[in-house]
């Protein structure tokens, strides 16, 4: 079923209320998702993205309940992510002639993904455009590493919609549509989450793109990502919310992230909350056990903070599987400008906080020399190293 959003412009993706992961299992979605495509219908017809394989037929059979797809004279592939381009192939079927539009690298991604079909490619670069009648046009915008080297946003003149696949996204289910209808509370949280977890990465090249965009003095009245809820009411909020979260964000804020084996770092992890929440009341802190807490949420809150407290016993002469995972993660994330402590316990070797310090350095944090390295269970002389540590992570 087709929905209204601006002019003649309609849109014609899916509501998943049901999806509770994406990226393989990667990331976690707790508010539900959509894929969102849109239908241009001026003198010429035009398709803006499609929805992922598990919802190919129905997007199909909905489409053509909606228009004649014989009537489509363009397909614009934002980006080649088989969640936006999951759908060609069954279409293709039925239109195999019709141009899709997109960048050098889509035809790579959507060639490799399923194969050379013949479909006829039209490259497109920055500042590129598309009459499409009426007095309105397509205009390209090349968007590299916003998620992925092929992606591109695509504005649409006269009415003034920025259709921004991935960027400015959210996975949250808003049947609505709009951005105005949505719970602002989840709006935010879901938007940062998206950002923290899948762009920050690609912060300056973020940087980089919105300074470009702001160039071409385009008169952007509404955002409309390929995910998440639609950007009607002051679409310059999110464009300004990108541009303070690719600058080193930071809150006044403290994680406090451990795994344990016998409850003696769970007990450090605590008495370090304690005692910079004792040193700084203002400042939030917040723990978790990284072996029970959801991935995603835990890095939205790294995402948000200035500093971080990571701890794990000593296993095996290194840390526990369960941090070795969330440290890739962590430096696969590529923050900035916070800083890091370690702490843990140990029964032999010891050398635990040793390399948990060694690759929080390698994920780009700032680490304090104070740590906690506590034999068996922590006494006395262990937490009295804990005020030190805190004071060196909030100064």
């Amino acid at each position: 079923m087709r929905k209204h959003v601006k002019g003649n412009v309609s849109w014609v993706g899916y509501i998943d209320w049901e999806l509770e992961k994406f990226h393989g299992d990667d990331y976690s979605i707790k508010n539900g998702s959509s894929q969102n495509a849109y239908l241009i219908e001026e003198e010429k017809t035009v398709l803006i993205d499609t929805v992922w394989v598990p919802h190919s037929d129905e997007f199909v059979e909905n489409l053509e309940r909606e228009i004649d797809l014989k009537k489509i004279d363009f397909i614009v592939a934002n980006h080649g992510e088989c969640d936006h381009s999951g759908s060609l192939v069954t279409l293709m079927e039925k239109i195999p002639e019709t141009p899709i539009f997109c960048t050098a690298n889509a035809v790579k991604s959507l060639e490799g993904q399923f194969g050379k079909r013949g479909w006829n490619f039209r490259v497109v670069k920055t500042k590129d455009t598309l009459e499409i009648g009426n007095g309105k046009s397509l205009v390209f915008v090349e968007m590299p590493m916003l998620h992925w080297p092929d992606s591109m946003a695509t504005f649409l003149t006269g009415d003034n919609i920025l259709f921004s696949n991935d960027a400015f996204g959210q996975h949250y289910a808003v049947e609505e549509l709009f951005d105005g209808k949505a719970d602002p509370c989840l709006l935010w949280k879901e938007a940062m989450k998206y950002y923290a977890n899948i762009l920050t990465p690609f912060s300056p090249m973020v940087t980089k793109k919105l300074a470009e965009i702001g160039g071409f003095n385009l008169p952007i009245e509404m955002i409309a990502p390929s995910h998440g809820a639609i950007w009607a009411e002051a679409p310059a909020r999110i464009v300004e919310k990108y541009a303070a979260w690719a600058d080193a964000y930071q809150e006044d804020q403290v994680t406090v992230a451990y795994d344990t084996m016998w409850e003696g770092t769970a007990k450090l992890a605590h008495a370090i909350a304690q005692e910079l929440h004792a040193q700084s009341p203002e400042t939030v802190v917040k723990v978790f056990n990284i072996s029970k807490a959801d991935k995603n949420e835990v890095m939205t809150e790294v995402f948000k903070s200035r500093a971080i407290a990571v701890g794990s016993p000593t296993v095996s002469n290194s840390y526990l599987s369960s941090m070795a995972g969330w440290l890739e993660f962590l430096k696969q994330l590529k923050f900035r400008n916070k800083k890091a402590a370690a702490f843990g316990c140990h029964g032999w070797s010891g050398e635990g906080v040793k390399l948990l310090q060694q690759k929080l350095k390698e994920a780009g944090f700032t680490v304090v020399e104070e740590n906690v390295r506590s034999l068996w269970n922590p006494g006395e002389a262990d937490y009295a190293e804990i005020p030190g540590l805190a004071r060196a992570l909030l100064s």
